[in-house]
């Protein structure tokens, strides 16, 4: 393949912009795949507005090993690294010896950022490469969200026949992409997502606010992913059981148990305390409830003919 020239402010950049939970992006490259979505993205495009993020997409010859003080290891694609302008994410490939293809480079408010590419790397690439794709969008955004008054979730976000908007929250395992399944095959519903959903306070008035949920790009194994929002009316914590049994959580018990289930950078404290502070604004908007439950129709109509 042809690899793009490296980035001229005097050439014409192509842009392309997507939003998630409430976050808009603005992609700048010289070539149409620089500034791609990937088709995870695609319902997520938009056309106009300005961006929380502009993300600027450079090719360099190859790309070096961090010098920054290290911060994080995922211990599989990606670490993060300090720097002099902020925050360096490196995504790694053990068939290039451990050496990253892409290098993000980003503000400490995750409001400006430049994602390095390693010409290196990608003239062997026998496909196009795809700038955004996972896990950058994610981490891109999940960091952003540190600056506002947001949370990415493990949950389903359900919008059922009769209006309501309900948040299943639960770890792996616990029944998310059953419980979208379940709900899509009885009834005429709208499914945010089937694996994570970020929730978010809005202004929906001059002197008001509300808790939202919206629908990301990052799926389970249902595949349910949409663009939407909807106002938060309850969430559960999903865990097998039976008799589908619902238990109201205290305060407390809620921020634990949403905490524990929440995608929150955990190598700042701030970040920490902020997601903490922000599901206490949660826990005071929205009821919560234990959801212990049977995977059949009886699970979908419990929670239909529940009132508080």
């Amino acid at each position: 393949m042809t690899l793009p020239v490296r980035f001229d402010e005097s050439d014409a950049a192509l842009s392309s912009r997507f939003r998630v939970g409430g976050v808009s992006v603005k992609v700048v490259g010289v070539s149409s795949f620089d500034t791609a979505l990937v088709a995870s993205l695609e319902p997520f495009r938009i056309e106009t507005g300005a961006p929380d993020i502009d993300l600027r997409v450079e090719w360099t010859g190859s790309l070096c090993p961090a010098p920054g003080r290290e911060l994080f290891d995922s211990g599989a694609s990606w670490r993060l690294f300090e720097n002099a302008a902020g925050f360096q994410f490196d995504f790694n490939d053990t068939m290039f010896g451990g050496r990253p293809y892409k290098r993000l480079l980003v503000d400490s408010g995750f409001c400006r950022a430049t994602l390095q590419m390693s010409e290196q790397f990608f003239a062997g690439f026998p496909l196009e490469p795809a700038p955004l794709c996972y896990p950058l969008d994610e981490l891109l955004i999940m960091h952003r969200l540190t600056q506002e008054r947001a949370i990415e979730l493990h949950g389903v976000g359900i919008v059922g026949p009769d209006g309501a908007s309900n948040l299943f929250v639960g770890h792996s395992g616990a029944g998310k992409s059953t419980t979208a399944r379940l709900w899509a095959s009885l009834h005429e519903v709208e499914i945010l997502s089937d694996d994570r959903i970020i929730v978010r306070e809005d202004k929906v008035r001059e002197d008001a606010t509300e808790i939202f949920m919206y629908g990301t790009p990052w799926h389970g194994e249902a595949a349910f992913a949409l663009p939407q929002s909807a106002p938060l009316q309850r969430i559960f914590v999903l865990e097998h059981g039976h008799g589908n049994v619902l238990t109201r959580l205290t305060r407390s018990q809620m921020v634990a148990e949403l905490f524990a289930r929440s995608f929150v950078p955990f190598h700042s404290h701030e970040y920490v305390d902020s997601a903490l502070s922000f599901l206490e604004r949660v826990a005071d908007s929205v009821p919560c409830y234990l959801y212990s439950f049977e995977p059949d129709e009886r699970a979908v109509e419990r929670i239909l003919k529940f009132r508080d």
